[in-house]
């Protein structure tokens, strides 16, 4: 099993710099002290800040082929750490190694699609001679490098979260500063380690874990030319509001519904349906939170689920048959064990689960849970699933959509007229049908509407918001 280091580096201007070593990173099963790393002080960041701005001309001078040459490199040195990115996600993160592995392939497909699409930043010729007093005119725009660019990561992705926002910065020759989560800084350090060894000019990148105070500097700064932030809507929100002019992409929170029609595979929509909700302890912002179930078949996919659940092995995450490992901390832990009870209290009936020891909760599964409560209103963000039934599809829709959230919604059903009404109705940024709302491709457009954020990732439309429109008129004289 790969060995972990004693302490890591931030990343300055593309150089590893130890000026402390202050942020202690807790293996989230034992709760032991794991690695020391660095954390940024206003200085750090400030200079960060500054070496961006003198990078960004020569970031937008790259060629294609030299963006894609450095994305190539990140791809063979990243399959070549493999077991060490899965271990480091293991012990930070509390992932389980199965759902560790998974998620490495997964920032390995994130850096590979960038690779393709950094040689596509195509344009377009227009013609303008649309009326008279434009004959002889034409036009062609093409897309140009918005500038310097300002990441903030979470914690439950580590790597591939945080491969979202430095893949397609790269692909396009934007320089940016991250900060990854304090919880889980590793990933994104690791990812610091490997871009060092490319050629990217001085000041392309930095990653800087800081506190969450230090998260303002990495918004209001208006050298700074776009923030995309994942993580908490609270945090979110008010980040946006602080970041001035420039754009922000935001994405946040949910609480994911799907529905199960009665002419559904219930074997099949049982087996994704616990894995939607209870994979990495559910801590996913499209796992499955809500369960609406066709009342003519309410009682026998209820008992599969029951059943099912009470056979996942919790503990040790980095025991490959374990699949239910840690909440990234006790008090997250404690905060959903009191929604439970919460909805217990107000007259919802436990299916299963519902125990608690330390940072591990068990598999929860809800009935009955009245609709004012927390664990229908707001973001579980853990091992917690709520069955209800419908008799309507248009009623089963619209409960999908009685929520601030709207990330991602999944549907099984083998009606093709309801899998369009649902497409049309629903209102959340991706509808999947005959599996989860938590599944998701790297190179598909993901976001959320409403509570759940603002514009759209997945390589080629977050490359569309790290550059802008750049126009081209020209008259023939």
């Amino acid at each position: 099993m790969p060995t972990l280091k004693d302490t890591y580096p931030l990343y300055l201007n593309n150089k590893a710099a130890q000026p402390n070593t202050d942020l202690e990173v807790t293996d989230k099963y034992t709760g032991e002290v794991a690695f020391r790393c660095a954390l940024a002080t206003t200085d750090v960041i400030e200079e960060a800040i500054a070496g961006a701005v003198r990078a960004a001309e020569p970031m937008a001078r790259m060629a294609s082929y030299e963006k894609q040459q450095v994305l190539e490199h990140c791809v063979t040195r990243f399959r070549e750490r493999f077991d060490e990115l899965a271990y480091a996600l293991c012990v930070e993160a509390g992932k389980p190694i199965n759902d560790a592995e998974g998620e490495v392939t997964r920032l390995i497909d994130t850096f590979k699609i960038a690779a393709e699409e950094s040689t596509r930043n195509y344009g377009e010729v227009q013609p303008l001679d649309i009326s008279p007093r434009a004959k002889g005119y034409m036009g062609m725009w093409k897309r140009v490098p918005i500038g310097p660019c300002s990441f903030i990561s979470p914690f439950n992705f580590p790597l591939n979260l945080a491969a979202h926002k430095i893949a397609p910065a790269i692909a396009v020759g934007c320089p940016f500063v991250m900060k990854p989560a304090s919880k889980t800084p590793l990933g994104a350090i690791i990812m610091g380690e490997v871009l060092a060894e490319t050629d990217l000019p001085e000041g392309a990148f930095s990653i800087l874990p800081a506190s969450r105070d230090g998260a303002d500097l990495f918004t209001v700064d208006e050298r700074l030319k776009l923030l995309s932030f994942t993580g908490s809507p609270g945090v979110g929100w008010d980040l946006k509001a602080k970041a001035g002019k420039k754009p922000v992409i935001l994405e946040l929170g949910g609480n994911a519904a799907v529905i199960v029609d009665k002419d559904a595979d219930l074997n099949h929509a049982m087996e994704r349906i616990i894995f939607g909700a209870f994979y990495q302890s559910g801590q996913s912002c499209i796992g499955v939170q809500r369960i609406i179930v066709h009342e003519d078949i309410y009682d026998t996919f209820k008992d599969m689920l029951v059943t099912k659940t009470a056979t996942l092995i919790a503990g040790d995450p980095k025991d490959k048959s374990t699949f239910i490992g840690p909440m990234i901390s006790e008090k997250e832990a404690s905060r959903l064990k009191g929604w439970i009870d919460d909805a217990v209290a107000d007259g919802a009936s436990l299916l299963c689960g519902g125990n608690l020891e330390g940072a591990m909760l068990e598999a929860t599964l809800l009935e009955g849970v009245a609709r004012g409560c927390d664990a229908v209103t707001e973001e579980a963000f853990g091992p917690l699933a709520i069955l209800s039934k419908f008799s309507n599809w248009d009623d089963a829709m619209a409960e999908v959509n009685d929520s601030k959230f709207g990330l991602q919604a999944g549907i099984f059903t083998s009606d093709i007229h309801q899998v369009l009404d649902a497409w049309d109705t629903l209102d959340v940024g991706g509808v999947v049908v005959n599996d989860v709302s938590s599944y998701r491709v790297d190179n598909m457009p993901y976001g959320g509407v409403k509570d759940s954020g603002l514009g759209r990732e997945g390589i080629r439309f977050a490359m569309e918001d790290m550059t802008e429109i750049r126009n081209l008129v020209i008259r023939r004289v």
